[in-house]
């Protein structure tokens, strides 16, 4: 089955880099517009020329979702620039490495704001427009192995995690006969540039050695499952977190 997205229109959060940004070209390639929101406006605007030049139909949309007075002016203009909004991913997330006991309050806070705050409040706008719209949605949250399984010295991120899941179940039950399908899909460690340099450093290179396949996973190991959950393929998948870690929580 084809993952044929021609006629959507996608918002992907932290969309500037990392994960954001293959996300966003993914659901482009295989045909949505794509509105590339997050908080680095300069870099944004030379993403969305980009896609604009290979073909793809796309706007940059500055957002910090930790901003909830932003969240619907951001989506009013993604969808004044391309159309009511078929597709959420929260993506956009952070975390703060930290012993509990060390932990202080201003750092959890930001933690929670960002992973599980931010989507609540985006999902939320977007489930409002879809069902005042009548045609169904996509919403799928990145949550993370850490919603599961205990991450050292991340006892903040795995919380938020965590909590991103139970709402991911609890929105894909509210909103199932409105045909809003809500997912998440829960990656293991994957090197990006937030992470790079701790595993070149010898503590990391242990870490990799400790997991079943002794390697990390790549950013497009995740292009299948978004796509599926993306397209009319996931029509009867709701409420699911989908992990996708190479074996990493094994």
């Amino acid at each position: 089955m084809e993952f044929d997205l021609r006629g959507r229109v996608a918002f992907v959060t932290g969309a500037s880099s990392g994960l954001g940004y293959r996300f966003a070209r993914v659901l482009a390639q295989a045909g949505a517009s794509v509105a590339i929101a997050g908080r680095r406006a300069s870099r944004l605007d030379g993403l969305a020329k980009k896609f604009v030049e290979f073909g793809h139909k796309s706007v940059a949309v500055p957002l910090d979702v930790t901003d909830a007075a932003a969240i619907a002016p951001a989506m009013d203009a993604a969808e004044a620039a391309l159309g009511p909004i078929d597709i959420l991913v929260n993506n956009a997330g952070m975390n703060v490495q930290s012993l509990a006991v060390d932990m202080k309050v201003a750092d959890f806070d930001s933690v929670i704001a960002t992973n599980l705050r931010a989507p609540f409040l985006l999902a939320t706008e977007a489930g409002r427009r879809m069902i005042a719209r009548g045609k169904g949605g996509r919403i799928i949250n990145i949550a993370s192995i850490g919603a599961f399984r205990v991450l050292p010295g991340l006892a903040a991120y795995c919380a938020s995690k965590a909590g991103l899941a139970m709402m991911t179940q609890c929105l894909a039950r509210e909103w199932a006969r409105h045909e809003i399908n809500v997912n998440a899909i829960c990656p293991g460690y994957i090197e990006t540039e937030l992470n790079s340099e701790w595993f070149k450093s010898e503590g990391g290179q242990k870490q990799i050695r400790s997991f079943p396949r002794r390697r990390l996973a790549q950013e497009t190991d995740l292009d299948g499952m978004l796509l599926l959950l993306a397209s009319d393929a996931s029509r009867a998948i709701t409420g699911s977190l989908m992990t996708v870690d190479d074996a990493q929580s094994l």
